[in-house]
């Protein structure tokens, strides 16, 4: 099949590169021309394990390619999927003026019938506003065209989204259009071989279950991180717990691990957007409005624990910050941890020495941008040298066991502040430092 990527960002790209893979023709077209430059040069623009070979290889074999000319991408693909960022607006919700505006560059371009894909994350009745956007766009033209629309939500990890689209657990298409549904199923077969995955509903319901699908997993974090802070206080130990309730079928152990709060570019975001559609419908939700809270206060916990025991003003004290993108296998510095709790040392007067296997660059533009200064590690080791502390607020595999005889001796002072609950607090206090977990007694 015949397809256009409308935006080429992280979701754009793996969608593209995906459908690629199984033989399709893909074009991804983004506005961004130095972006476009880069992605036809071969050059990364995100990091996602994975993406850049596959991206390569397709590329070589003729079935992807990349266009800043609109008229050729409308034209190309026989599917339009929107596939554009949705940032927070300041009240909450999501911004569409990119959506739409794709919607309107479809309709004021396409001259053959289109099955057109929302690929973004939106509000419920999106789909609705992009079918109009269309059809004005088609009538100021005085042209009168059959097209589609589908609701088609991402659901995409950062750090595993090849894995998540290659191998998905559910394909959820919003559509009340049989033919449309057909080609979908079509598309998204080389997919699902093994068992139908596809969950074909109507779009305001494909359109609520992204936005519920995060909201929960938002919620499981937040409850268990506000959990771990009564453990702190009760003498109990979270990890155990975090077993203990695991084990039970109903509740298993998928996002139930305690730490500084959730970050990235979806969670924040569509937690945001679902609070703001309830309110404008007059249906506060509460327990999701709890949910933000909490993991905002989560994010300021180590700097509590820190000054708990270095005290407020930490001027002339070294802090080592390992991990700063706001999840392994990434360099997203979107809403990152990492961000609250540097700003905050740095203000308390500490001096800040960081070091992330992938994200020191992208955290390097974010911190200049912001006024705040950091100095980069070209190593973990290299950051703990004189430190009189260590901070773990990423979770990186080759932050898991490290050298501790090694970082004893090179730190001022033997200081583990771990955000992420990586180490056994027994194994750590017994190679002579302090260690302090989230919910670790």
């Amino acid at each position: 099949m015949k397809i256009t990527i409308i935006g080429s960002g992280y979701v754009g790209l793996v969608t593209g590169a995906c459908f690629a893979e199984v033989g399709n023709d893909v074009l991804c077209f983004d506005l961004d021309e130095q972006k476009i430059d880069t992605l036809k040069r071969g050059g990364e623009v995100i990091h996602e394990p994975g993406l850049s070979p596959m991206i390569a290889g397709n590329v070589a074999a003729g079935r992807l390619n990349f266009s800043t000319d609109a008229d050729f991408a409308v034209s190309f693909g026989d599917i339009l999927f929107i596939a554009v960022g949705t940032p927070p607006d300041e009240d909450g919700s999501a911004d569409l003026r990119h959506v739409l505006s794709a919607a309107r560059m479809i309709g004021e371009k396409m001259a053959s019938p289109k099955i057109i894909v929302d690929k973004s994350t939106v509000p419920v009745g999106t789909a609705d506003r992009v079918r109009a956007t269309v059809a004005d766009a088609l009538a100021k033209r005085g042209q009168a065209m059959d097209f589609s629309v589908v609701s088609n939500p991402e659901f995409l990890k950062e750090g595993a989204a090849i894995a998540d689209f290659m191998r998905p657990d559910r394909i959820v298409i919003g559509t009340d259009d049989p033919q449309a549904m057909a080609t979908l199923r079509a598309l998204y077969a080389p997919f699902q071989r093994n068992h139908d995955r596809l969950l074909v509903m109507d779009c305001r319901s494909a359109e609520l279950t992204k936005y519920a699908a995060n909201a929960m997993l938002a919620t499981r974090i937040s409850f268990m991180n506000e959990l771990a802070n009564l453990a702190d206080h009760l003498g109990a130990d979270i990890d155990q717990v975090r077993r203990g309730i695991g084990s039970d079928s109903r509740i298993g152990y998928h996002f139930l691990y305690a730490g500084t709060g959730y970050g990235g570019s979806c969670f924040p975001k569509d937690v945001k957007a679902l609070i703001h559609t309830a309110r404008q419908n007059n249906e506060p939700l509460t327990l999701l409005t709890a949910v933000e809270h909490v993991n905002e206060r989560q994010k300021h916990i180590l700097v509590e624990k820190i000054c708990r025991r270095l005290g407020e003003d930490l001027s002339g004290k070294k802090i080592a910050v390992w991990g700063l993108a706001f999840k392994p296998n990434t360099d997203d510095m979107r809403e990152a941890p990492s961000r609250v709790l540097i700003k905050a040392l740095r203000q308390k007067g500490a001096t800040i020495i960081a070091y992330d296997p992938v994200a020191a660059k992208e955290a390097a533009r974010v911190f200049h941008h912001e006024k705040i200064d950091v100095t980069f590690a070209e190593s973990p080791m290299a950051a703990v040298r004189g430190a009189s502390a260590l901070v773990i607020v990423t979770e990186w595999k080759a932050f898991s066991s490290p050298d501790f005889a090694a970082i004893k001796n090179a730190m001022a002072t033997p200081m583990i502040f771990d955000g992420r609950n990586i180490y056994d607090p027994a194994f750590v206090r017994a190679a002579g430092f302090e260690y302090f977990g989230i919910g670790r007694r």
